[in-house]
C-alpha cells in the first residue's frame, strides 16, 4: 500500500470569500473644531427651501445604501451642534442636513478580507440531523489598512457541503453602552502592573464601590483633581488621562437583534484600536457551570504598539471588550483553550516573534510566566512559529494548528499535538505543512501565505478556513483518521 502524502488529504472545498467594496459603513466625518464652525455656518444661512431640495437629493441617493439613515444623520448632528454659532430653532430637516455633512461612507473590505475564525452558532434549532450552523469571523481591511471584524454565517450539511449564507449590502456599527460597569479590584490590579499606582490613582479608587460605572469614575476625578496641589495640574492630567485610557479600552457594545449576522460590524472605537483590530481568534469556551461563552482574543493596533484583548460575548449581540493583563500579554497570536485545564485557563501564546508558548491562570484577564513548548525545526519554519487559533480538542489530545514561515516569507499551515490532561507535553507534530499556497493562493495583498484563526471538527473532519495571501478566504476540509498518521 502506498503510502498518502500529507497533501493529498487536504480537500480544498471552497466557497470563495473574496473582499467587497460595496459593503460600506455609514460613519462620523469631523474636521477640526474651526472647519466643522464654518460648515456649520454655511448651513445656516441656507433657505429652508434650499434645505429641503439638498436633503431630499441626499436621501435619494444614499438611504437605500443604509439602514435608518435619519438616525444615524441626527446622531452625528449630535456630534458637532456644539459648533454652531447662533442658537436659534433648528428645523429637523436642517438638523439632518448637518448631520450628512459630517458623515462618510467607509468600504470595510475594499482591501482584503481575510483571517478568518469558526465556531458554532449558538442558534442551532430546525436544522437536518448531521448539520450544523456556524459563526465565520474575518478581518476585513480598508482604507488606511484599518481593520475590523466582520461576520459570515452558514451551514456545514451531513455530506461535509459547505454553504454561506448570502450577505445584504447594508454593514452597520454597534452602539457603545454609555456606563460598562468596572469591577474594582481587576482596576487597581491594572493600575498597579501599568505603575499607575500612586497617591493620586489611590485616592481616585478609595470612594469608588465593588463596581463602578466610567461616568462614577470621570466624576471622582474631576473631584479629586480639586483636592491636589493647583501646581501640579500638568502632572496630575497625565496621571488622570492614563487612567482614562486604560478605562476607555475595557467597553461594552450592542447590536440591534433585528440586524443580520452579516450586517454587524466592529469598528476601531478606543484610541488602542485606532489602526485596527486584528486577526480575533473565537472560541467556544465551556464554563464551570455547563454553560458556554464565546471568547476572542485579538490584537489592537494604534499604529506604534500592538496590544492583546480579549472580546466575550454570549450571543455575537452584545460584546465586552476586556484588556488582558500581566507580564506574559505581549505580542500576537494568544490564543484560549476551549476549556479550564486542572482548573486553571489555559492560552498558546508568542512572546518572541518565533517560539509558541503555553500559560496558565486563575484569572482569564491576568497572564504571568509563559513556558516554551516548541521551537521551529523544520525548514518550513525556521524563520518562525506561532499558533492558528484555539486548540481543538480530540481523542488523542489538543489539536493545535500552527503557522511556520520559511524562505521567501512563506506562510504555511502546520499542526501539533498536546497531551490532553498535561498541555505541557508535545505528543506530535506534522514533518511537512498540512496546508501551504499553491498556485492559486500565491498573489495577493501579501504574497505567498495561508493562514487561518481558528478551525473546528465536523464529522470527523476537521473543517478549516484560512486566508488567501492576506486577501480573500476559503475553507479545506482534512480527514481527521487520515491526519493523524502524519504526526511524529
Amino acid at each position: 500500500m502506498i503510502k498518502k502524502k500529507i497533501n493529498e488529504i487536504v480537500n480544498r472545498c471552497g466557497p470563495l470569500l473574496d473582499p467587497d467594496r460595496t459593503r460600506v459603513l455609514i460613519r462620523p466625518f469631523i474636521p477640526p473644531a474651526n472647519r466643522c464652525k464654518r460648515i456649520i455656518s454655511k448651513i445656516m444661512k441656507l433657505a429652508e427651501k434650499e434645505v429641503k431640495i439638498l436633503l431630499n437629493n441626499f436621501i435619494d441617493e444614499f438611504a437605500d445604501r443604509h439602514q435608518k439613515i435619519n438616525s444615524v444623520l441626527l446622531k452625528h448632528f449630535s456630534y458637532v451642534e456644539q459648533y454652531s454659532t447662533t442658537n436659534p430653532e433648528i428645523s429637523e430637516e436642517r438638523k439632518l442636513l448637518i448631520g450628512a455633512y459630517f458623515t462618510q461612507e467607509y468600504s470595510l473590505e475594499s482591501a482584503a478580507l481575510f483571517n478568518p475564525s469558526i465556531v458554532p452558532h449558538p442558534d442551532q434549532n430546525g436544522l437536518p440531523e448531521g448539520t450544523i450552523r456556524f459563526i465565520l469571523s474575518l478581518r476585513a481591511t480598508g482604507e488606511g489598512h484599518i481593520s475590523s471584524i466582520t461576520f459570515r454565517d452558514g451551514y456545514i450539511d451531513s455530506d461535509n457541503i459547505i454553504r454561506i449564507v448570502e450577505p445584504t449590502n447594508y454593514v452597520t456599527e454597534p452602539d457603545i453602552i454609555p456606563n460598562p460597569l468596572y469591577e474594582k479590584k481587576l482596576f487597581q490590579k491594572k493600575l498597579l502592573e501599568l505603575d499607575l499606582d500612586n497617591e493620586v490613582s489611590r485616592k481616585v479608587m478609595m470612594s469608588l464601590d465593588k463596581t463602578f460605572t466610567l461616568k462614577e469614575l470621570e466624576n471622582n476625578i474631576d473631584k479629586i483633581f480639586w483636592e491636589f496641589n493647583t501646581k501640579k495640574v500638568s502632572q496630575l492630567n497625565v496621571i488622570f488621562e492614563d487612567i482614562l485610557m486604560f478605562a476607555y479600552s475595557n467597553y461594552e457594545v450592542t447590536f440591534h437583534s433585528d440586524q443580520r449576522l452579516s450586517e454587524r460590524a466592529i469598528f476601531p472605537t478606543t484610541p488602542s484600536q485606532r489602526n485596527g483590530i486584528e486577526d480575533a481568534r473565537f472560541v467556544y469556551f465551556l464554563n464551570d457551570d455547563n454553560t458556554y461563552t464565546y471568547y476572542a482574543t485579538y490584537t489592537a493596533f494604534d499604529g506604534k504598539l500592538i496590544i492583546p484583548q480579549l472580546i466575550e460575548t454570549p450571543d455575537f449581540l452584545h460584546f465586552k471588550f476586556i484588556t488582558l493583563n500581566g507580564p506574559a500579554v505581549q505580542n500576537k497570536g494568544m490564543a484560549l483553550f476551549p476549556k479550564k485545564i486542572n482548573d486553571y485557563y489555559a492560552m498558546i501564546s508568542r512572546q518572541d516573534n518565533e517560539n509558541i508558548y503555553l500559560m496558565f491562570s486563575d484569572n482569564i484577564h491576568f497572564w504571568y510566566t509563559p513556558k516554551i513548548i516548541l521551537k521551529p525545526i523544520y525548514p518550513w519554519e525556521f524563520v518562525q512559529l506561532g499558533n492558528c487559533g484555539s486548540p481543538i480538542e480530540i481523542d488523542e489530545g489538543w489539536l493545535v494548528l500552527s503557522h511556520g514561515v520559511g524562505p521567501m516569507r512563506k506562510y504555511c499551515i502546520g499542526a501539533f499535538l498536546l497531551d490532553k490532561k498535561d498541555p505541557s507535553k508535545v505528543i506530535g507534530r506534522l514533518k511537512e505543512p498540512l496546508l501551504k499556497p499553491n498556485e492559486n493562493e500565491r498573489e495577493g495583498y501579501v504574497p505567498n501565505v495561508v493562514y487561518t484563526c481558528g478551525a473546528m471538527v465536523h464529522n470527523d473532519k476537521l473543517v478549516l478556513p484560512y486566508a488567501i495571501s492576506d486577501y480573500a478566504a476559503s475553507f479545506a476540509l482534512v480527514d481527521l483518521k487520515e491526519l493523524k498518521n502524519f504526526f511524529v
